[in-house]
């Protein structure tokens, strides 16, 4: 394929991205060849961009790049590996290969996402393929699970309406299987498929992202209100059900929502997504696929900082996207339907569901799934695992369901859960249940502060001025990632930090609860004592002054700390 057949880009020449792609032959490159080279743990930059399509990214480990450069050795190179799991449901087999993965190539930990999915590091460049292996045996995948191509289509785990939440995962996963590259590279380089004179199987093509796939990643989310535990206005398309006479009637669509940005660069922001009208079930595959391409045509392929959806929508207009949309279906949105979110945090505990069944809500910390400190976690949820035949379900706040359980196993498992000492969260503070971060340091190559690492030691000094001021079952939203890209979704938190140096953060305040408004920057470049100092005559002004049902993000907006934002072109205003 000719450089001259990739998409006209706005505002300048093809980023080298979009070189690397038209060239790679659908996702190729020379992976093959640069998987085998013993000499080096890692990959050339070029094949490193390929490799993320393939739900893999490499990383060292950050803790040892000083000493091994003193050593003059390479640096410390890992791999983390993601698999693609819509609505976030796994099976006990699923969980107990990923936690064999774990063991048996990886660091011996699992993590749960924000999208709802397993992240595994530590894994070694030749330990790569049997692990994809491993994951494809178990009927999961790791394509798309990053790349410039449509993530992991997440779906609230709702365990109170449970028939719904199966209709609604149900549709989740169309759209995601729909949205799934259909090159064979993946299949050739991991799996042992039949590779293809000419590196093309005739006839093969991408029909939705064409050679070049996406300017950038696309990410999707239903949510199911009044719980709106997928901050769908943080997707790039967001599908709200509409329930009536307990019937789910359709969705009504989101759009342009994104919560990156980078430090600096006022062209950057977090975006809320707008929500443009409703739509049949049995449409919105349809949907997915004219906006992924309206964003394939349109998309910045030049400057990859403003090369998400919300900025196609921001630079051209909602009233535009809507008529190319329109020419695109054939067909038109009816008008959005009424619907309201009244939350995004999960219900921990045991819950009976609209089936019958139980479900178990287990507290994660961070979403980190390992042995640690005499809490044997990981080995508790195995044993659960070998005798659970319901599933597993991971939740947008990075923490477990165990989920559709019996009346006759729920006694087995409550036992392993007593034996285990597994928590619901209920002895922790409301504001350490309600808080989310990234992995941040140490494998993260864009990380500039701590995040996963630090926060338990921040709310650790937060609740005593919590407790003190009656707070202590008060839900705050708070996140906290390591840098601007946007991971834990720090642009919806109430009070968020995002990092800009070792020890330093950004402070972010007034985010709404349902996650319907952004939050806006209160303090830069602080540290520990300055967030402590700034944020305890807040909070106890908050406990005294609030209004029946006043959430904080209302409160600090309300008492003039920062402007409420609705729109993201006003996030640096």
């Amino acid at each position: 394929m000719a450089k001259e057949q990739l998409v006209k880009p706005i505002g300048g020449p093809p980023s080298e991205v979009e070189h690397i792609k038209i060239e790679s032959n659908y996702l190729r490159g020379a992976l093959v060849e640069t998987l085998r080279n013993p000499i080096t743990g890692g990959l050339p930059e070029d094949d490193n961009r390929l490799l993320k399509f393939h739900g893999s990214y490499m990383q060292d480990d950050r803790d040892l790049r000083n000493e091994r450069e003193k050593q003059k050795l390479e640096p410390a190179f890992q791999f983390m590996i993601r698999v693609v799991l819509p609505s976030g449901v796994a099976t006990s087999e699923q969980w107990l290969a990923m936690d064999s993965l774990a063991h048996k190539y990886g660091n011996e930990t699992l993590r749960l996402t924000t999208r709802q999915t397993f992240q595994m590091h530590g894994v070694l460049k030749w330990n790569l393929k049997p692990t994809l292996q491993k994951i494809n045996s178990e009927l999961m995948t790791t394509l798309a699970a990053c790349g410039d191509v449509n993530r992991n289509v997440m779906c609230s785990p709702n365990p109170f309406q449970s028939d719904l939440h199966g209709e609604v995962s149900h549709w989740a996963r169309q759209v995601n299987d729909h949205l799934a590259p259909r090159t064979r590279a993946y299949h050739e380089i991991w799996l042992d498929g039949e590779k293809v004179v000419d590196g093309q199987q005739e006839g093969e093509v991408e029909p939705i992202y064409g050679p070049v796939y996406l300017p950038r990643k696309f990410k999707i989310g239903f949510a199911i209100p009044p719980y709106n535990d997928v901050d769908v206005f943080s997707q790039d398309i967001g599908y709200i059900a509409v329930v009536e006479d307990g019937k789910l009637k359709g969705f009504n669509i989101s759009v342009g929502g994104g919560m990156g940005m980078s430090h600096g660069d006022t062209a950057t922001y977090p975006q809320l997504g707008k929500v443009i009208g409703f739509c049949p079930p049995e449409r919105i595959v349809d949907l997915a696929e004219k906006t992924v391409t309206i964003q394939r045509d349109y998309g910045n392929r030049s400057v990859r900082k403003n090369a998400r959806f919300k900025y196609t929508i921001d630079r051209h207009g909602i009233d535009w996207f809507k008529t190319e949309l329109q020419n695109r279906l054939g067909w038109q949105l009816e008008a959005v339907r009424p619907y309201q979110f009244e939350n995004n945090g999960d219900r921990y505990g045991w819950l009976k569901g609209s089936n019958g069944k139980w479900n178990l809500t287990l507290y994660i910390q961070s979403g980190r799934i390992e042995d640690k400190d005499g809490y044997l976690l990981m080995t508790g949820l195995r044993e659960i695992a070998k005798v659970h035949s319901g599933d597993f379900r991971i939740t947008p706040n990075q923490n477990l369901i165990i989920g559709n359980v019996s009346s006759q196993k729920k006694r087995k498992i409550t036992e392993l859960v007593e034996q285990f000492g597994l928590t619901d969260g209920a002895q922790h503070s409301a504001l350490r249940r309600s808080s989310l971060s990234c992995v941040s340091l140490p494998t993260c190559g864009l990380a500039m502060a701590e995040a996963e690492r630090y926060l338990p030691t921040l709310i650790d000094k937060l609740e005593p001025i919590i407790n003190e001021a009656g707070l202590r079952d008060q839900e705050i939203n708070i996140r906290m990632t390591g840098c601007p890209n946007g991971c834990a979704r720090p642009a919806l938190g109430e009070i968020s930090f995002i990092g800009k140096a070792v020890g330093k953060y950004n402070m972010y305040m007034g985010a709404g609860f349902a996650g319907e408004r952004l939050n806006k920057l209160y303090k830069e470049n602080i540290d520990e004592t300055e967030i402590l100092d700034t944020l305890k005559p807040i909070i106890h002004q908050y406990a005294k002054e609030r209004e029946t049902g006043e959430h904080f993000g209302d409160f600090v907006i309300r008492a003039g700390y920062v402007k409420a934002v609705h729109d993201g072109q006003e996030f640096h205003s």
